[in-house]
Parts: structure tokens; C-alpha cells; sequence
């Protein structure tokens, strides 16, 4: 699909719902084409004997065996509760977190 400037740059202000004016609309039409030019020549460059690079900081993920005795937990969990003036059982009020703008 070819590029076509201003109409994807309203296509993708319209899904990330941000307002442009018409001066950032071509401001970033423009950029977006510079992008794509870019990505264009990069495509054209011979990589055929290039290994691929996955991660550059020679960092390796260490994982380990969860502890968590039930003694901890037990105790753990009294600390908790004791910290909610309102509870029913095991089950903690909380103030409403999630708040629905239209």
C-alpha cells in the first residue's frame, strides 16, 4: 500500500485520538515519508551474510525457584489484614480505583 501523506496521518491521529492542526498534519506527513524513504534504502542493503542481532547488552534473564514458607505467608497475610479499618472475612475494602470517563 503506497504512502499517501496526510490521510494515514489522520488515520493514526483519529485511532490515538490526538487533535492535530493542519500545519502538524503536513509537518508529520512529511516526517513519516522521510521515514519511509529511510526504511526503503535500508531494505535495499545486502544482509545475506549478517548474523542477526537479538540483544545488544550481553545480559542473560536469571530465574530462580520461588521461596515463600508458610510461616511468611501466614504472617504476611495478619500484617495485611490488620492494615484495613473495613473487612469482611479475608476480603479487604478499597477505595473505587478504576473511574469511567465519558
Amino acid at each position: 500500500m503506497p504512502f499517501s501523506g496526510k490521510e494515514e496521518i489522520e488515520h493514526i491521529s483519529g485511532l490515538a485520538r490526538i487533535k492535530l492542526t493542519s500545519e502538524e498534519k503536513s509537518h508529520y506527513a512529511n516526517e513519516l515519508s522521510s521515514i519511509i524513504d529511510f526504511i526503503g534504502r535500508l531494505q535495499e542493503v545486502d544482509t545475506s551474510g549478517v548474523e542477526p542481532l537479538y540483544q545488544v547488552t550481553g545480559k542473560e534473564n536469571v530465574m530462580r525457584e520461588d521461596e515463600n514458607p508458610k510461616i511468611l505467608e501466614n504472617l504476611e497475610r495478619d500484617i495485611i489484614l490488620k492494615q484495613f479499618p473495613e473487612r469482611k472475612g479475608d476480603f479487604n475494602k478499597v477505595k473505587e480505583i478504576l473511574i469511567r470517563k465519558d
